[in-house]
């Protein structure tokens, strides 16, 4: 599975930015996909994550305010951000596991997470 991310950007604080995530190699009918992010200084968190069955979750920071998709047919995964934060500036990566634990995706935790991208910038200006 080969995952690379783009989209990243500068943007000024209330702006919007959408994430993109190409996928290959993802041969399986079960499996859970997540966007993470990364800060100076800080641990990992998990911002949203799918199921192949379409089960949807999201970070507490970022509900309502980001959105995360996946077109099977196009094989990409999206992340779109808007009324962006400054607290929102980290490195985005997404990632996949292929071999799942639904409540681990439910809770878009990091844990089990096989495969990861490069990631991409995002700086949010206030």
């Amino acid at each position: 599975v080969h995952l690379v991310e783009s989209g990243g950007d500068s943007v000024q604080a209330g702006g919007s930015l959408r994430l993109t995530c190409a996928l290959s190699g993802l041969k399986r009918d079960n499996y859970c996909m997540g966007w993470f992010r990364q800060a100076p200084g800080q641990e990992r968190e998990g911002v949203a994550s799918i199921l192949s069955d379409g089960k949807i979750s999201y970070g507490d920071s970022v509900k309502g305010r980001f959105t995360i998709t996946l077109d099977k047919e196009k094989n990409t995964l999206y992340l779109q951000m808007d009324n962006l934060k400054p607290d929102d500036t980290a490195r985005y990566y997404c990632a996949a596991d292929v071999d799942p634990v639904v409540s681990w995706c439910y809770r878009v935790l990091d844990v089990g997470m096989d495969y990861w991208g490069e990631g991409t910038q995002v700086t949010v200006s206030s």
